[in-house]
């Protein structure tokens, strides 16, 4: 299955109803009278594109309708032109340390998929034939360690773990360590879910940053918020607050497949200027995919 097939196939929830909505609203009548601009931009907003976008979305094929008539007006390359536009200035490349193994510091809220995750990212940089480790900081949610362990025999990479109930720091400690005595490329560290809303929490994963950085100065390289798409623009107050306490490198999102909101993509990187680095489309190991900005768009507005 070819990368665009996989895009295509994850947001096809997003798309039919876009598409179906669109459509309905084109074909109603020859003229885009103020009714019909009206409806598109609900359209987009219950594809959670956001209110920023939606309205430069509407505001661009306002604009193509005035200056050329209805006859040919292209309304789902005009949204994939302004989708685009948004999203171009992504770069989805994993950063990479100068020296000694990078570190990926993996966080989110409960029932993201953060676990799953990180040893799909690890998974992806084995691949391209670099070495990866994980490390299980989550260390209060039961089975979570057994979770990254599985995946950890399963892809061949090496675990670090603590027992339950230790303290995340010192796992993440240890896993540094191991990840430079190994000469790894990659430390993927899965932290414990929390709400942005839990201030006692949200100072431990401080806590943890911190203890990393001691270690390995520069790290973690990459703080990484995993987000699940099916939560739409709930998706938005978790970024905004986690930015404010570990300020974030990329997102990654999850459960594309399973949403047609799948236009949060968009507002949240608008709105945030946080590049998507990658996107979850389905459970599979390589069903985590590097976002692609013209693929994204192309497979959200295809007629």
């Amino acid at each position: 299955m070819g990368l665009f097939s996989k895009f295509k196939a994850g947001l096809q929830k997003t798309h039919s109803k876009l598409a179906h909505e669109i459509k309905r609203i084109v074909t109603r009548s020859p003229k885009l009278d103020a009714a019909s601009l009206e409806d598109l931009e609900a359209a987009l907003i219950a594809a959670d594109l956001g209110l920023a976008v939606t309205a430069q979305i509407v505001a661009a094929v306002k604009h193509a309708y005035e200056t050329q008539g209805g006859a040919g007006l292209d309304v789902f390359s005009i949204a994939r032109v302004e989708v685009e536009k948004n999203l171009l200035a992504n770069k989805t490349d994993l950063i990479k340390a100068a020296h000694g193994p990078t570190v990926v510091s993996i966080v989110g809220v409960n029932g993201t998929g953060k676990t799953t995750t990180a040893a799909k990212l690890a998974h992806l940089v084995q691949a391209q034939k670099k070495t990866a480790l994980l490390a299980a900081c989550d260390t209060f949610r039961a089975a979570a360690i057994e979770q990254i362990k599985l995946w950890g025999q399963r892809l061949k990479v090496e675990v670090v773990a603590g027992a339950y109930g230790a303290d995340a720091a010192s796992v993440a400690h240890d896993a540094v360590a191991a990840a430079q005595a190994r000469q790894a490329d990659y430390l993927f560290i899965d932290t414990a879910g929390r709400l942005h809303t839990k201030h006692n929490l949200m100072q431990e994963l401080q806590k943890l940053h911190r203890v990393i950085g001691k270690q390995l100065p520069g790290a973690p390289h990459e703080v990484l918020l995993v987000l699940d798409a099916t939560t739409g623009m709930n998706a938005l107050n978790q970024a905004r607050e986690f930015n404010k306490i570990v300020p974030l490198t990329g997102l990654v999102v999850t459960k594309l497949d399973g949403t047609s909101k799948g236009g949060m993509v968009v507002a949240i990187q608008k709105e945030l200027g946080l590049p998507i680095k990658f996107i979850g489309l389905g459970e599979q190991a390589d069903d985590l995919q590097p976002f692609d900005a013209k693929q994204f768009a192309q497979a959200l507005f295809e007629e």
